[in-house]
């Protein structure tokens, strides 16, 4: 009986060390993937330059072989800027959905769950229609973006105070509050001129064009610093996933968590927005992809939707360099690109992942 029961124990640590390496192997093959999209990415481009030639400019600039060349100008001046804010945008944008969906416990769930996204276009759009870019420049718009992208995060910490922040309570208010900003952006867009109504609805449906080093910073900073205590919560929400009820056994304030991370999340969600425009989807399909290979924890899912988001972002940038004459709003192909992809992934789902 003895060596049976260490027969069984060794074969149980035995799995358990092979589940792990397939876990890990899948988050180095998609880093091994986003690594050669990178490098096909930044050679795109009326100006083409090899896979190679792009990583050998990269290594001179960073082993401070600065090469006066053409090829460096364009790489490093022109295309990685987009290339970098890109990779910001996929690497939070699906952290904070892996969060998110651990949170609520719904596949649905994403950064803009909460009315993030419409608080941000309705900022932006008075930014815009007041012409402050005259006087603030890009930063304007952005800071609007960001204020108003915080409203709905305000009015759920303000319902939370007399009502328990459940998942239910967070999405209907989300909703609602969404609906009167969709509203209100709606009614600011028909009474600018068209000049003005481009300009909004260029940046309503996200870009990467406007990407630049300056901005780079500030992003960089706001998803690190996110990324990092959601990393610090993911221990919480693995007790989420489990259910409330197993959660306030081991002594975990259910309410606190989901209000810290929502905070979180959404902060992250706004840096984001605020500087590229709403670009959907990534933030959905990247977690909901990495929980049927790496399961749902999340000391793990938000790492591996991290690297999938860069992929899927960087991916998507290829294709709107490609699929057409002109450069389409990154935007676009993210929702073209990720809604069939996402009703596959539902349609396969399996249960047992939640």
């Amino acid at each position: 009986m003895t060596g049976t029961s260490g027969d069984a124990v060794t074969q149980i640590v035995t799995n358990y060390r092979k589940d792990r390496f397939k876990k890990y192997m899948f988050v180095a093959g998609i880093g091994a993937i986003t690594l050669v999209l990178i490098g096909i990415g930044l050679g795109i481009g009326k100006y083409q330059i090899t896979f190679l030639e792009v990583y050998r400019c990269i290594w001179d600039r960073l082993t401070g072989r600065e090469l006066d060349s053409v090829d460096m100008r364009v790489i490093w001046d022109q295309r990685m800027p987009r290339m970098v804010t890109g990779i910001i945008v996929g690497a939070g944008l699906a952290a904070a959905g892996a969060a998110m969906q651990s949170m609520m416990k719904n596949p649905l769930a994403d950064p803009y769950t909460t009315g993030i996204s419409s608080g941000a276009a309705f900022g932006a759009t008075i930014a815009i229609a007041l012409r402050l870019t005259n006087f603030g420049g890009q930063y304007s718009t952005v800071v609007f973006a960001f204020i108003f992208a915080l409203v709905p995060v305000a009015v759920i910490l303000f319902l939370s105070k007399s009502r328990a922040a459940t998942p239910a309570m967070m999405i209907l208010a989300g909703i609602s509050v969404m609906y009167i900003f969709n509203a209100l952006t709606s009614y600011i867009m028909l009474t600018v001129d068209e000049q003005t109504m481009a300009a909004a609805y260029e940046w309503t449906v996200g870009t990467l064009s406007k990407a630049s080093w300056n901005t780079i910073p500030i992003m960089a900073a706001i998803v690190v610093a996110g990324v990092i205590a959601l990393m610090v919560l993911s221990k919480f929400l693995n007790a989420l996933n489990s259910g409330d009820a197993f959660a306030k056994t081991l002594g975990i304030n259910v309410n606190r968590i989901r209000i810290v991370t929502l905070l979180v999340v959404s902060i992250v969600a706004a840096g984001i927005v605020s500087f590229t425009g709403i670009i959907g989807f990534i933030g959905m399909v990247a977690p909901h992809i990495c929980r049927m290979f790496v399961g749902s924890d999340n000391k793990i899912l938000i790492p591996s939707s991290l690297m999938l988001g860069i992929a899927l972002i960087v991916l998507c940038d290829i294709l709107a360099k490609i699929v057409t004459s002109i450069v389409v709003p990154i935007g676009i192909i993210t929702a073209i690109f990720g809604g069939p992809l996402f009703l596959f992934l539902v349609i396969r789902q399996k249960k047992e992942v939640w």
